[in-house]
């Protein structure tokens, strides 16, 4: 199971991806949590105190394995990267494996395809091993390409109450839909108004982008996040409606 997290900054997104990694873990699955956000907080999600070395920031290591350290402008599209989890993933609670692939500096530095080329190859390897597989994106998912698209389940958009957070989503989707995702679901978070989201249901609808659940606001949540505290060892009303979503994912399989 290959599970994809994408929305606005700041809807949630972080939260629901690292929360279903530990419940799917809890559950006995092997799952890795791909952090593929520049903000890189997927830690604190899953009860991590310190992140493994961003995948990115490897220099040396990825134009070596890539061979761009030749200075010939080729490089190889497909480097070596069956290693890489092994080395620098991070052990969790309840087993989960963080992988952290960090960002790519753009602009003024130099060519960054070696870089992307191995993120790329290292996303198509996890994807394609026989582990459960949640990655937390950012709104452009850039890390995913056509060859990777292809190891990825569901996408999972997250949206909140508001139209921003709706646009976003409906960008998310044909971004997806370019490279090859068709199969698609969202979820509202941060609810606190019934009417807000029976509009946000009617954009969905108009999107034919299927509701696969609600999250309510909660405090708790809000204070997990100042103590740095994993949602899922604080608990509360909306830990209980993404373990309702795990569920429900885990019955399209």
């Amino acid at each position: 199971m290959k599970i994809a997290v994408a929305g606005k900054g700041g809807v949630g997104k972080t939260t629901i991806a690292g929360t279903l990694a530990r419940l799917l873990a809890q559950d006995g699955q092997n799952v890795i949590a791909v952090d593929a956000d520049p903000a890189m907080n997927l830690k604190f999600v899953l009860g991590i105190e310190k992140n493994p070395p961003p995948i990115s920031e490897l220099k040396d290591l990825i134009f070596e394995r890539t061979g761009a350290h030749t200075g010939t402008g080729v490089y190889k599209l497909n480097p070596k990267v069956d290693d890489i989890l092994m080395k620098y993933g991070a052990k969790g609670p309840d087993g989960v494996t963080l992988l952290v692939m960090g960002t790519i500096e753009k602009g003024g530095t130099g060519c960054t395809c070696p870089e992307n080329a191995f993120l790329r190859a290292l996303l198509r390897h996890v994807l394609f091993k026989k582990n459960t597989v949640i990655m937390d994106m950012e709104a452009g998912i850039e890390h995913l390409g056509r060859g990777t698209a292809k190891g990825v389940d569901i996408m999972l958009t997250v949206v909140e109450p508001g139209m921003r957070s709706v646009e976003t989503v409906g960008r998310i989707k044909k971004l997806g839909e370019d490279i090859g995702i068709n199969n698609m679901m969202a979820v509202i978070n941060k609810v606190t108004d019934s009417e807000m989201v029976k509009k946000i249901e009617t954009k969905l609808e108009e999107m034919n982008l299927p509701l696969l659940g609600i999250i309510p606001y909660e405090q708790a949540l809000i204070t997990a996040d100042i103590e740095a505290k994993a949602p899922l060892d604080v608990g509360g009303e909306a830990v209980e409606h993404i373990k309702a979503i795990k569920d429900k994912i885990l019955s399209c399989f």
